[in-house]
């Protein structure tokens, strides 16, 4: 059976966090999309919070230490990664941006990305729009369709789970990975680099 590795990315500063409990409510959802179609997923929460200080020593050093390596190399090998990001003045967090800033430009890049946020009012939505999706263009990752946003109210309204309010949202947003996934397939290994000759030698070699 085909195992994909899905990357879950929470920004939440608080504990328990609405955006680790949307993080959450997607992830299962594209467990269970996929295993809808006979694929499973193994998944990893990442939670920004515990690393904002090896984020932080990152920018100074250089160097990132054993946990934030481990958290970045969790987000580069997946096959997709679903990022939740709480909305601060009408933004992402600064700890969300810092932790996608220590993480090489090319690494995403045409990896599957399902962008989400939280915040207090409806209003804050557009954020997704105008702020998260274009970062992880710039990124050159693949961002699908459906961004989802849960405003406060949206957490007591039920909706129906497969056409409105945040459930349907969620489920299209699941949909949406599920099928990108279908259609690739696991993430191969990367091409160890060929072996650069340098120029002089190639033109020495063009004389013999």
């Amino acid at each position: 059976m085909t195992v994909f590795k899905l990357a879950v990315v929470s920004a939440g500063l608080s504990k328990p966090s609405s955006t680790r409990l949307l993080a959450d409510r997607l992830a299962e959802a594209t467990v269970r999309r996929l295993a809808a179609e006979g694929r499973q997923a193994e998944v990893t929460v990442i939670e920004l919070r515990d690393l904002a200080v090896d984020i932080a020593n990152n920018f100074v050093t250089g160097f990132p230490a054993a946990a934030l390596r481990g958290a970045i190399d969790t987000v580069t090998e997946a096959d997709a990664v679903i990022a939740v990001t709480p909305i601060f003045t009408a933004s992402y967090s600064g700890l969300f941006k810092s932790f996608f800033d220590v993480i090489d430009d090319d690494a995403l890049t045409g990896k599957p990305v399902l962008i989400a946020a939280t915040g207090g009012t409806p209003r804050h939505s557009l954020a997704l729009e105008h702020a998260v999706r274009p970062l992880f263009s710039y990124l050159r990752a693949v961002v699908l369709p459906t961004a989802v946003y849960a405003a406060t109210d949206d957490w007591g309204t039920a909706g129906d789970a497969l056409t409105d309010g945040l459930p349907g949202r969620i489920d299209r947003a699941a949909g949406e990975v599920a099928a990108l996934l279908a259609g690739r397939g696991p993430a191969a290994r990367p091409a160890l680099p060929e072996q650069v000759v340098p120029f002089a030698e190639q033109l020495a070699a063009l004389r013999a």
